[in-house]
């Protein structure tokens, strides 16, 4: 047996979690949970008043620390990364831990207790990270681009700086499996940007990233910011959608293969030269990947010796594609109706709370390209509606809806992912059982749980 799984292991975060909540726990059913990960926890645990005047101390929690670090060290020794928990008050009065492993087919839960995207498929990703960027015939560089004129303008600007070599940059493109453009390859030539170069002058390092515009990558620390290097929860990922609207300048992607990162502007959004531009948008030109976003990028100029000659502020990104047609709300603040919604482009469909009677699903039945349904508890009229849209990979219900189709063995078979959307306090174990019954129709390892005996 796993230490994770020993009561030794979480006995003093119990007796914490028992004091904290003598009063939630002192009848039988009374539950409350939490969750424990390598880098972060949250447990329900009353933490000490702060002493007026001071700052938060590390000994006015370290019990909860102590208790949590015991968690966590057993975490490593079974070479997993994070735990749920329930403690709840059995019907004859004994505390049970329920020691919930979500396991490789579960995401980690954001809304519901436990539970984030279960899924189906291994290794399905969302329709947005499969997408390649569209070809742009006659996509050509920007009139201001000019390797030359780059390599002058930096050797003026960094008379000492250490250059890659031929051979350096040629070990790249192979290791990248891509050809530079020419201007990369300028600004290379002039700088390697490694900091062995450097030693401890930061200051050197400064001069580059001024010269240049960004905090520049070292040659070795190039990559292609494809659609893998931004992963996303399923929860959310489902929801996003390609659009590239015909003047846009840079593709509305996940990622790309011809999106060479090579600096950051130094508030963790990464620069690339894109070689694969939307219709407005011209090859080589520098963009800005959002950290703080799981899809498209902004403009920061038409070239990189644009960039670095005029070293101009900010960048430009177009608005988001949420929302019509191709993707749809329903609820109170966007769209009243699914008939709203209904139309050939759309992808997603979600239904939030909305006054009114349930919604119906025919409006959108058999629209071809709509990948994507979720819907709070209650908002449909008739949940077996969804055998009408064939094209799901991804479905997110309310409990009692997934009851209907599991009932009817009307769960579409399409769906790569699904989601289980819990709203209120629920009791976590029904939704357990749920999720359990949605993995196995997939043939799809099932959650784990033990149950540990406190004691009174």
């Amino acid at each position: 047996m796993s230490s994770i799984h020993d009561l030794a292991t979480w006995e003093p975060l119990l007796r914490l979690v028992r004091a904290s909540n003598e009063e939630r726990l002192a009848a039988p059913g009374g539950y409350l949970t939490g969750q424990i990960s390598l880098g972060s926890w949250s447990v329900p645990v009353r933490r000490p008043r702060l002493v007026p005047g001071r700052a938060a101390q590390v000994e006015d929690m370290q019990d909860e620390f102590t208790a949590v670090e015991r968690v966590q060290d057993a975490l490593r020794a079974d070479g997993a990364n994070g735990v749920s928990f329930m403690v709840e008050t059995a019907a004859d009065g004994r505390t049970l831990l329920h020691v919930v492993e979500s396991g490789p087919a579960v995401e980690p839960g954001f809304m519901s207790p436990f539970v984030g995207s279960l899924l189906l498929v291994e290794g399905a990703v969302p329709e947005p990270w499969r997408r390649l960027p569209e070809e742009v015939p006659g996509a050509t560089p920007a009139p201001s681009a000019d390797p030359a004129l780059l390599e002058r303008t930096l050797r003026e600007r960094l008379p000492d700086a250490i250059g890659a070599t031929e051979e350096e940059i040629a070990a790249a493109e192979a290791r990248l499996g891509v050809a530079l453009p020419d201007e990369l390859k300028a600004l290379y030539r002039v700088t390697r940007a490694r900091w062995e170069d450097w030693g401890d002058d930061y200051a050197a390092q400064e001069r580059v990233s001024n010269a240049v515009g960004c905090e520049l990558f070292s040659l070795d620390g190039l990559y292609i910011a494809d659609a893998a290097s931004r992963p996303c929860p399923w929860q959310f990922a489902a929801d996003d959608a390609v659009v590239t609207t015909p003047e846009a300048a840079v593709q509305g992607l996940v990622g790309s293969p011809g999106w060479i990162v090579f600096g950051d502007n130094g508030g963790g959004d990464r620069l690339a030269v894109d070689l694969t531009p939307g219709p407005g948008g011209h090859k080589g030109q520098v963009i800005v990947i959002d950290h703080e976003r799981t899809i498209g990028a902004g403009l920061r100029a038409d070239s990189l010796t644009g960039m670095v000659t005029d070293l101009p502020d900010g960048w430009h990104q177009d608005r988001d594609a949420d929302g019509p047609p191709v993707v749809a709300r329903v609820n109170t603040h966007y769209l009243g109706s699914v008939e709203a919604a209904a139309h050939p482009e759309l992808e997603v469909l979600c239904i939030g709370w909305r006054k009114g009677a349930p919604v119906s699903l025919a409006p959108v039945a058999g629209l071809p390209r709509l990948r994507t349904l979720t819907a709070i508890p209650g908002a449909l009229a008739d949940p077996l509606e969804i055998a009408g849209l064939t094209g799901l990979e991804y479905l997110s219900l309310g409990p009692e809806e997934w009851r209907v189709l599991l009932d009817a063995g009307a769960v579409p078979r399409s769906l790569s992912a699904a989601g289980i959307e819990v709203q209120g306090e629920q009791h976590p174990l029904p939704i357990l059982d749920l999720a359990d019954e949605l993995l196995a129709l997939w043939d799809r390892p099932l959650i784990g749980r033990t149950v540990l005996d406190a004691g009174r």
